[in-house]
């Protein structure tokens, strides 16, 4: 049967579960659901995930997962080690304190004359962490000024 568009409508899952949305976490439940149809009922991956509206590939890696682990609860977030910059807190800190209006460019700068090389992004972050936040117009100014002052085309921001 198609509608009127041509397209055949979307199977229903199975006893009336709400079809999860791609992207979204499964509960335990329904993965156990899932891997029982599998592994007990003997259906295939692909027709367990049809029966309960998800991908052939998800309930492929639930089985394996319950296989090898014995469980299906989803793994946890990854968490990261520390960032390496933190490393290099007291000499950001030693910087800062002898150059308080350093913009973050700056302060990349000031860290790749000492051998260290970090990211805009990854100095913002350490920053905002930090509570240590710049004001991104001081590089913005320091520039046109400096330019200015070179004798450069005189802007909007430029003395007349």
């Amino acid at each position: 049967m198609t509608s009127d568009t041509g397209k055949r409508p979307a199977e229903e899952p199975a006893g009336g579960l709400p079809r999860p949305r791609r992207g979204r976490a499964v509960n335990v439940e329904l993965r156990g659901l899932a891997v029982a149809a599998v592994m007990e009922g003997g259906m295939s991956a692909a027709a367990a995930a049809r029966h309960f509206g998800l991908g052939k590939t998800t309930v492929v890696r639930w089985v394996a997962q319950f296989r090898e682990r014995g469980h299906l609860r989803p793994g946890g977030q990854r968490r990261r080690g520390v960032s390496p910059i933190e490393a290099e807190r007291e000499r950001i800190f030693r910087i800062l304190e002898a150059r308080p209006l350093l913009s973050i460019r700056e302060l990349c700068d000031a860290l790749a004359a000492e051998g260290l090389a970090f990211g805009r992004s990854s100095v913002h972050r350490f920053l905002q962490r930090h509570r240590l936040e710049r004001d991104r117009r001081l590089g913005r100014l320091r520039r046109r000024n400096r330019s200015w002052l070179r004798g450069g085309e005189r802007g909007a921001g430029s003395p007349a």
